[in-house]
């Protein structure tokens, strides 16, 4: 049944903001029209739903997460993050480890995020292939939009720290680098032995470690580079421009140093998390101010919450507290919604109120910048799947278990 969420101060992000606006969902779970009242034809039978005095948004995209393959609350038993066995991981893959029903995805409808990239761990310099879901659904089949997104790899402390304490290659930076050159040095030359062999006809062995990273040299995958410290930042640069990638910076702790660097080469960081504590040397400049910095200087910026290093329902609190240091606020609205949608390909999706996009809408109780309002009622494709009962002053969340 098409649904119309009518009279609500309606804020596509990648468009105008309509006052008493009208968001039209068609019965296939996508947005049909975006517009006011009289702009938008409501079809007869439509399911109303009166949004008057409350905002109505897209839902937020988190596209930094370890949702599910990280449960809270598990210890080791839920803990599918990092398999730091092998330095270059490009075969493992994050929906292999994810839970559908970890406590975590209800939070983040509470949030009012519907879509998430979930990614391998930082333990090994190429921990994985990472995959975008949304927050709702019985089995990651039902969840899953983009089964193949990027090759999550870190530099910096973490990598060097678990292999040097297996006193084996990488332990230092350097290593960390060479891992990375030489993945990519074989990945090359395994794809020009591939080709010719399929075109002589002849029968080649699938490697499953080195194709991925043959997508990312071609430009079907993204390279979700883990990098807090301004060297270690440079030196992704370095190797994607090395290499000719699509480098996608992700944290990026010490951005703000080197934000003109990273906007004359049109780098764009996936910031955050933002209000931890300063719990290693290489995130001691951590700063608020960081993400208003960034965006000033022309460098296209999402937000991310890390989950569950943050609770990803914080993920709008991260960018109400950057308003407050410096960023822009419309800016803001974008970091959680379209920008990471963009700079990870998946605009042809979500991130925003646009016919043709998935109807993953979020009713506001007002302005989700001001952390006094609320996720009222949240829609992944078009299905209702949670409401805040004010009566009890408690979130529902539709059942997940059972076909209806």
């Amino acid at each position: 049944m098409a649904k119309a969420i009518i009279g609500g101060y309606v804020v596509p992000v990648d468009g105008t903001p309509v006052d008493g606006g009208t968001v039209l969902i068609s019965d296939d779970g996508t947005i049909a029209a975006v517009g006011t009242e009289a702009d938008v034809d409501i079809p007869d039978g439509a399911e109303l739903i009166d949004a008057a005095g409350s905002w109505v948004l897209p839902g937020f995209v988190d596209a930094h997460a370890h949702l599910g393959v990280h449960e809270e609350g598990e210890g080791w038993s839920g803990n599918d993050t990092n398999e730091m066995t092998d330095p270059n991981g490009a075969r493992f893959r994050a929906i292999d480890g994810i839970d559908p029903y970890e406590v975590g995805f209800d939070d983040a409808l509470a949030g009012g995020v519907t879509s998430v990239v979930i990614k391998p761990g930082s333990g090994n310099p190429i921990g994985g292939q990472t995959v975008g879901v949304k927050t709702w659904g019985r089995t990651v089949l039902d969840m899953l939009f983009a089964e193949q997104v990027s090759v999550k790899s870190a530099l910096g402390e973490n990598p060097k720290r678990v292999y040097g304490e297996k006193d084996r290659t990488p332990s230092t930076r350097l290593g960390v680098a060479a891992v990375l050159r030489e993945a990519f040095t074989k990945a090359r030359n395994y794809a020009a032995q591939r080709d010719h062999a399929r075109a002589e006809g002849k029968p080649f062995d699938v490697d499953l470690t080195l194709e991925p990273l043959t997508k990312v040299l071609d430009g079907e995958l993204y390279w979700d580079q883990h990098t807090h410290r301004a060297d270690d930042i440079v030196t992704a640069v370095r190797l994607a421009e090395e290499f000719g990638y699509k480098l996608v910076v992700n944290h990026g702790t010490e951005g703000h140093l080197i934000a003109d660097f990273l906007a004359e080469r049109d780098v764009p960081v996936i910031l955050g998390p933002l209000f931890t504590t300063r719990s290693k040397v290489e995130v001691r400049n951590r700063t608020l101010r960081s993400a208003g910095i960034l965006a000033r200087a022309g460098v296209r910026l999402a937000i991310t919450t890390d989950h569950p290093v943050i609770p990803i329902n914080f993920l709008v609190y991260q960018a109400a507290l950057a308003v407050k240091d410096g960023l822009d606020p419309d800016t803001a609205l974008r970091a959680l919604t379209v920008n990471p949608a963009r700079i990870l390909g998946l605009d042809d999706r979500v991130g925003a109120l646009k016919p043709g996009l998935d109807a993953d809408v979020v009713v506001w109780s007002g302005d989700p910048l001001d952390v006094m309002n609320r996720a009222m009622r949240v829609f992944v494709r078009g299905r209702e799947v949670y409401r805040f009962d004010e009566a009890g002053g408690e979130g529902i969340v539709a059942e997940r278990r059972y076909r209806e």
